[in-house]
């Protein structure tokens, strides 16, 4: 490999010539691996030079010391790639990025450590976090630039100003990126106010700025700061120009920004400096990756991270990646090379649910209780996402009128002898609640809660406990004796599944659905007639519907089907299922 060099002057220098960085965004672990070659190969079509992309420590560490490089955490084989075609790479490696993933990426065994205090010096924070790092970076540090690989700079934490302002942290984060050998310059990328550009500075480190318009004065903002913070200009790069937006589960419809302004805004920043497009292809938040924000109120990220990016969700050229490949093509010509990946779409039909059965009914054929005196976390559990099942026994002699919890995420369902009494979200969890329950013998209390996702931006990081983490009240008072169960919903598990133990209309349950494919190709997975739930197919955690949208398919690729038998299998908890699925050859949103 012949070995290069890139240096932070007053403008970004390759091999000794000024360099302009076209990037796009595309995140691995939302992809298929055998998609990524399809989707680089469109980023280089539209023009880019280069890849940027997160890396998320809690794919890659799902338990403490347990490493996973294979697969869709194959990060390896994506450099390496990026390599083959020509292309070059910003990686931002954390250990906090954001990205409406899962507590911005940080894993959930951290909070297991009582009183963490994430992205600080706590040692409880650093250590495992250089442990990591040890690992990854002793993977990806070949393919640094100067070593003759693609990589052209590496990112210090993410967007920190837009958190905190402790120096001391982020030169600690600096600093275990130097003691594992990178070499590359190293950069920080925050908002576009001020006081953020501020609180993420690094020393060493080139600041970059994020925004998604008014290109103009969000770069002179960064020119100043450059010029207090460092002396110097230095060259200006909007590290993520944001290309559209996320969506919330329950906002209305799909976030879709128009391209005129976007093709302004990037016409400006080709004269100026440099560009990443954030996202250039968004993905899917597969199994229970997706984030929420919590703004006032929680605002879970819907499986889809489509982004209203130029290429859609399931790889499409869209008017928007037209629309910036025009403004691309006047400052350099673009040579566009065959997509090498066949990829087709197809409606397979309808198909009818053919087993089910209630979750009551097979709750001790899928998961074990574990007892304990008052409610657990699902992190005291060693349990990192999914549901949990509290189980206790109301005794005899009393009259339940008042029913609440303390310290509790993210949605409860109440059962009282498998009836469902009530539902509570989000703040609905810390009100007390009136009941009318008469314990003339004993009963038996199910509350099922569900993890809708870590908070993955703002200054509630420290708060993602889920499940019930601190107590259940009965007319005001604690009640103790609970057994714990775990339902983590991954392929494990649900192997137990006995669908002849019986089944109960408008419990929670699971859903078996059997159908034929004799050739493979991308498809959409039709929700409509379900409540609300999760899904798997073949084993593979696909993700989380919800009727309330906007959301009303799930993208499943091609290559998670197989040639024959296929299953699905759905989780359903609102008692709202229908008779069957239905796949279809384009999205609903």
């Amino acid at each position: 490999m012949t070995k290069h060099t890139f240096t932070i002057e007053d403008t970004f220098m390759l091999d000794g010539q000024p360099f302009q960085i076209l990037s796009g965004t595309v995140h691995y672990f939302r992809v298929v691996p055998e998609y990524w070659r399809d989707r680089l190969e469109k980023l280089k079509n539209m023009g880019c030079n280069t890849v940027e992309f997160y890396v998320p420590w809690n794919l890659h560490e799902p338990r403490e010391g347990v490493y996973v490089f294979d697969g869709i955490c194959d990060v390896v084989r994506f450099l390496e790639l990026i390599q083959e075609m020509g292309l070059w790479a910003i990686v931002r490696p954390g250990p906090y990025i954001c990205g409406e993933w899962e507590w911005g990426g940080l894993p959930y065994w951290l909070l297991k450590r009582d009183g963490i205090r994430v992205r600080t010096t706590d040692p409880r924070f650093l250590e495992p976090m250089k442990a990591y790092f040890h690992q990854l970076l002793s993977l990806i540090r070949p393919f640094q630039v100067d070593n003759g690989g693609p990589i052209l700079m590496m990112q210090v934490e993410n967007e920190y100003g837009s958190y905190g302002d402790d120096r001391e942290y982020m030169n600690a984060v600096r600093d275990a990126l130097l003691e594992c050998g990178i070499t590359v310059p190293l950069v920080t990328s925050d908002g576009d106010m001020r006081y953020m550009l501020r609180g993420g500075q690094a020393d060493g480190a080139h600041p970059t700025i994020n925004f998604g318009s008014q290109a103009k004065e969000r770069f002179q903002i960064l020119q100043e700061h450059l010029e207090h913070a460092a002396g110097k200009s230095g060259p200006l790069m909007c590290m993520e120009f944001w290309t559209g937006w996320f969506d919330y589960w329950g906002q209305g419809k799909h976030s879709v920004t128009p391209y005129d302004q976007s093709q302004t805004d990037l016409d400006h920043m080709l004269q100026k400096g440099n560009v990443n497009f954030y996202m250039f292809h968004g993905g899917t938040n597969f199994g229970f990756m997706s984030g929420s924000n919590h703004i006032g109120k929680l605002m879970p990220d819907v499986t889809s991270y489509d982004y209203d990016a130029p290429l859609s969700e399931s790889g499409d050229i869209t008017p928007k990646y037209r629309a910036c490949q025009e403004v691309i093509r006047r400052y350099k010509e673009i040579d566009e090379v065959p997509l090498s990946t066949e990829i087709r779409k197809m409606a397979y039909g309808r198909f009818p649910v053919s087993e089910k059965v209630s979750l009551f009914a097979t709750l001790d054929t899928i998961s074990q209780p574990r007892y304990n005196p008052w409610p657990l976390s699902m992190e005291q559990l060693d349990q990192g996402y999914g549901y949990t099942l509290y189980r206790t026994t109301l005794r005899t002699d009393d009259q339940v009128t008042e029913f609440g919890m303390t310290g509790a995420n993210d949605r409860a369902q109440v059962f009282l002898d498998e009836e469902k009494q009530m539902t509570l979200y989000d703040l609905e969890l810390l009100e007390k609640h009136k009941v009318c329950w008469t314990i003339d013998q004993p009963r038996q209390l199910d509350i099922l809660m569900e993890n809708m996702g870590r908070v993955n931006y703002g200054p509630l990081l420290n708060r993602q406990h889920k499940g019930i983490h601190e107590e259940v009240l009965l007319n005001n008072r604690t009640h103790a004796g609970w057994e714990h169960w775990t339902l983590p919903m991954d392929q494990d598990s649900l192997k137990g599944i006995d669908y002849t133990r019986g089944y109960t209309p408008g419990q929670p349950g699971f859903y078996q659905v059997s159908f034929e494919v004799s050739s493979k190709a991308d498809t959409f997975l039709d929700m409509e007639g379900w409540g609300k739930g999760f899904v798997l197919l073949n084993g593979f955690q696909l993700g989380r519907f919800w009727e309330i949208g906007p959301q009303r398919t799930l993208y499943i690729p091609g290559p998670l089907l197989r040639e024959g038998t296929n299953i699905l299998t759905i989780f359903e908890t609102e008692g709202k299922a229908g008779t069957g699925v239905s796949f279809v050859d384009q999205p609903r949103l």
